[in-house]
């Protein structure tokens, strides 16, 4: 799709041949058995749904309950991860700002205690590979050190894909509304 006159990635269909990757970690103000995280908990089968339905979802880090509330990125019980691959950033964007799980996010500070640096991390990926853990929380430390680069970046400063020379900038509306 062309923005401005600048290629921002199709829907639907890989980017030269790349994935992209994303990583979001949110720490718990309760464990999630308490009555404050109930709603929360209760999203998770219908959000995790609409994510495996969505125009260019690719893959997410789930274990056999079919959410990822057990996987631990780093040692803290209370802090979860959330990791996917999509066909591109357009992709992604369009699930994360302009679906029903803008309304989740929205209720986000009633579950989730704030996070002092980086929470959220972007790359790109060979097409198919499935990103693991570890390399997970590699791009939330090296955003945290570098800022955006082509290795780890943000919604707010995209990178297109390996061997690509067009440049993606955010657009506007894909910016967190919550």
């Amino acid at each position: 799709m062309w923005q401005r006159g600048v290629w921002y990635g199709d829907r639907m269909s890989d980017v030269a041949g790349y994935q992209l990757a994303q990583v979001n970690v949110a720490r718990l103000r309760e464990p999630l058995t308490s009555p404050l995280l109930a709603d929360f908990v209760a999203a998770l089968e219908p959000i995790n749904a609409l994510a495996d339905r969505s125009p260019g979802f690719v893959w997410r880090l789930q274990t056999e309950a079919g959410d990822a509330t057990d996987v631990r990125l780093f040692d803290d019980d209370l802090l979860l991860v959330n990791m996917s691959t999509w066909a591109s950033l357009a992709a992604l964007a369009d699930y994360v700002y302009h679906s029903e799980h803008t309304a989740v996010m929205r209720r986000r500070r009633t579950w989730f205690a704030p996070i002092a640096g980086v929470y959220v991390a972007l790359w790109w990926v060979a097409a198919g590979h499935r990103p693991t853990p570890a390399e997970a929380a590699t791009r939330l430390r090296l955003l945290e050190a570098r800022g955006p680069s082509p290795d780890a970046f943000t919604f707010r400063a995209p990178f297109p894909p390996p061997g690509s020379s067009a440049p993606l900038p955010a657009r506007e509306g894909d910016l967190c509304p919550a």
